[in-house]
C-alpha cells in the first residue's frame, strides 16, 4: 500500500512538475484595488486589438496569465474592467510580475523581472511630459500670432524643444538595442529632410524644392522601420505607416503608387507573416478605394500576388471569383482604348462608338428605371444642352431589355444624344466596360482611350476644362 501511494504521489508531482515546465509566459498581476475582477490580455494587430487571454483575479486582486505557448513578440494590453488599459511589452523574457493599484494604476505601475518594461514604462512617462511641453509651446504660439517679437522667441523654444525630444528617442533607441523597446521608438523617429542644393539662378526654386523634399521623403520614409521584423506586426504602427505613406506621401496615381508597392513588397517578401500583412492591407485599401483610376493599382496587386499564387492564405474560390473581376477590370482601365460599340438605336439605325469624332465622347450606361439614374439622367440631359456645341458627344446605352420604357423615357425627356439598344448584349458592353451597376459614366478621347470613369455628372464640366489645360489646349 506504501509503495502504492508513494508511485501515486511521485507521478503527481511528476506531472505538476512537467505542467509547470510547459509554461511558455506568465505575467503575475497584483491590483488589490480590482479583488475578484476580470482582466483581459489583448494585443494589436494593425489596427485593430484582439483578447489573447482571460483573467479572473482572487480575492486579494492577484492572479496570472500564463500560457503554453509564447505570447509573439509585441505591444499588449491589460484591458481593466471599464475598458481603460495601459500596455506592456512581450519580448524574450514572458514571465515577470506588475502591480498598481487601482484607479491611479498610470501613476503606480511597476515592474519587477522585466527590465525592458521597466524601461518602457519610464520612457512613455518622458515622452508624454516632452509632448505636453511641445503642446503648450505650441498653444502658446497660437496665441501670439500678431506679436512678433513673442512669436520668434517662441519659434526658436519650439525647435529646441523638438531637437531635444529628437535626441530623447535616439538615446533610448541606443541604450535598448536591440530590444522590442528599441524597434518602437526608431520607428517614430521624424525624418529630417536636408535642404537641397539648388544653383544660384535656377528657374522655379520652389518646384525643385518640392520636387527634392517629396522624393527624399517617399524614399526614405521606410528608413526607421525594419519590415523583416515580425515584431512590429503586433503594434500600431505599420498599419498606421502603410495608411500614411500610401494616402499622404505617395502622388495618388496609380504609376506613382504601384512603383512604390514593388518597392514595398520586395522588402518584405522574405518575411512570410509580413507579406501577408502588408499584402492584405494593400489589397482591401484599394478595393475600397473610391479615387478614380485605383482600381488599376488593384489590378496589378491582384495579377502580381493573389493570381501569381504567392497568396496561399486565400480559398481557391477567393482566387476564381477574384480572377473573374480581374478579368472584367482589365478591359476598362484608365489609358486603354475602350472597345468599340455597334449596336442598334432609338433612330433605329447603327451606330459605332468609333464612329464619333468629337474630342470627348461621354460613355454612359443607365436604365430608364434605375433609382440613381433617375437623379443622374437629368443632370445628364441639362449638362448635354451645353457640353454638345463644346466638342462633347454622348453615347448612352441602356442595360435593360424593356424597349417600351426605354423609347418611352426618350420621347418625354427629349433626348437627342446617341441612343445605343443591346438588350441582347451582343456587342458584350457589360464585359468590355465592367458594367455591373447603374448609372455608370466613361470619359473617352478623341482616340477613345479612357481617360475618366465612375464620374458624377456634377464633376464633367470640370474634369474636362482641366484636362484641356493639361493638354495645353
Amino acid at each position: 500500500m506504501k509503495k502504492t501511494l508513494s508511485t501515486f504521489l511521485f507521478i503527481v508531482l511528476f506531472v505538476s512538475l512537467c505542467g509547470q515546465s510547459q509554461l511558455q509566459y506568465e505575467i503575475d498581476i497584483s491590483i488589490p484595488g480590482l479583488r475578484d475582477s476580470t482582466l483581459f490580455l489583448a494585443y494589436h494587430y494593425g489596427d485593430k486589438q484582439y483578447i489573447k487571454d482571460t483573467l479572473k483575479l482572487d480575492s486579494k486582486g492577484n492572479g496570472a496569465f500564463t500560457g503554453t505557448e509564447s505570447l509573439p513578440k509585441g505591444i499588449y494590453l491589460i484591458v481593466l474592467p471599464g475598458n481603460s488599459y495601459f500596455e506592456i511589452l512581450a519580448s524574450d523574457n514572458q514571465f515577470f510580475s506588475l502591480s498598481c493599484s487601482y484607479p491611479d494604476y498610470v501613476n503606480t505601475l511597476k515592474f519587477e523581472s522585466s527590465s525592458e518594461n521597466s524601461s518602457f514604462l519610464e520612457y512613455q512617462k518622458n515622452w508624454q511630459s516632452y509632448q505636453l511641453e511641445a503642446n503648450s509651446l505650441s498653444e502658446r504660439l497660437q496665441n501670439n500670432r500678431e506679436n512678433s517679437d513673442s512669436l520668434r522667441i517662441l519659434n526658436t523654444l519650439l525647435g529646441e524643444k523638438e531637437r531635444e525630444m529628437k535626441s530623447f528617442l535616439r538615446n533610448v533607441v541606443t541604450d535598448n538595442q536591440p530590444n522590442l523597446l528599441s524597434l518602437l521608438v526608431k520607428s517614430i523617429i521624424p525624418l529630417e529632410i536636408p535642404e537641397p542644393v539648388i544653383p544660384e539662378g535656377s528657374p522655379n526654386p520652389d518646384s525643385i524644392r518640392w520636387y527634392f523634399r517629396y522624393n527624399y521623403n517617399k524614399d526614405h520614409f521606410w528608413d526607421n522601420i525594419d519590415l523583416t521584423d515580425n515584431r512590429i506586426l503586433r503594434t500600431p504602427i505599420l498599419h498606421s505607416r502603410l495608411e500614411t505613406f500610401f494616402s499622404n506621401i505617395v502622388i495618388q496615381s496609380p504609376d506613382s503608387i504601384n512603383k512604390e508597392i514593388d518597392k514595398l513588397i520586395k522588402k518584405c517578401e522574405p518575411q512570410y507573416d509580413m507579406f501577408q500583412y502588408v499584402s492584405v492591407f494593400l489589397f482591401n485599401k484599394y478595393r475600397s478605394s473610391e479615387i478614380m483610376g485605383h482600381d488599376a493599382v488593384l489590378y496589378k496587386i491582384a495579377k502580381d500576388i493573389y493570381l501569381s499564387g504567392k497568396a496561399d492564405w486565400v480559398s481557391d474560390q477567393f482566387l476564381s471569383d477574384l480572377e473573374r473581376e480581374v478579368e472584367l477590370m482589365g478591359n476598362s482601365l484608365i489609358g486603354m482604348r475602350g472597345k468599340d460599340l455597334v449596336m442598334n438605336s432609338y433612330s433605329n439605325f447603327y451606330v459605332s462608338l468609333y464612329d464619333i469624332r468629337k474630342e470627348f465622347t461621354i460613355l454612359y450606361f443607365w436604365e430608364p428605371n434605375c433609382g440613381h439614374c433617375k437623379t443622374t439622367t437629368p443632370k445628364l440631359i441639362e449638362y448635354y444642352t451645353e457640353a454638345k456645341d463644346d466638342d462633347v458627344e454622348i453615347f448612352a446605352v441602356c442595360t435593360t431589355d424593356n424597349k417600351e420604357e426605354w423609347e418611352t423615357y426618350i420621347q418625354d425627356n427629349n433626348i437627342t444624344w446617341i441612343n445605343g439598344w443591346d438588350p441582347d448584349r451582343t456587342t458584350h458592353f457589360d464585359y468590355y466596360y465592367n458594367v455591373r451597376s447603374t448609372p455608370l459614366i466613361y470619359i473617352l478621347d478623341r482616340e477613345k482611350r479612357i481617360i475618366a470613369k465612375k464620374l458624377a455628372v456634377e464633376d464633367l464640366a470640370s474634369f474636362i476644362s482641366n484636362y484641356k489645360l493639361m493638354m495645353g489646349e
